[in-house]
């Protein structure tokens, strides 16, 4: 199981939900789960609406979480990660902070969820 702790000014205070570690749900299906005010349109990683900050809050190295082709492109475009971010996620495990809430599944890791 995973923490997941929402954080938002949009929110009286911040919420934190459990997830079960590899039920590929994606992090938009477990904010909608738990009636979480996301933002999103498309789904599908394709608009960029879904778009928020993940920080691991273990000591440890994070796990390694692929981002989808739809991601680079979206947050790149967006200027929320770098080519470095994306080259350090592919070759060295190191998640950029910014994914999308519709492609990101939620791993076996307490994370903070930012938007």
């Amino acid at each position: 199981m995973a923490n997941v702790t929402f954080s938002s000014p949009r929110m009286k205070k911040d919420l934190t939900v459990y997830a079960i570690a590899g039920d590929t749900k994606t992090l938009l299906a477990v904010a909608k789960a738990n009636d979480i005010p996301l933002d999103f349109e498309c789904e599908n990683g394709e608009c960029g609406s879904c778009q928020l900050q993940v920080t691991v809050l273990s000591g440890n190295t994070p796990h390694g979480v692929a981002l989808t082709e739809k991601e680079k492109t979206v947050l790149k475009l967006a200027g929320k990660i770098t080519a470095q971010q994306i080259a350090d996620a592919e070759t060295k495990d190191l998640p950029p902070p910014w994914r999308l809430a519709c492609q990101f599944i939620v791993r076996n890791e307490d994370i903070v969820v930012k938007f």
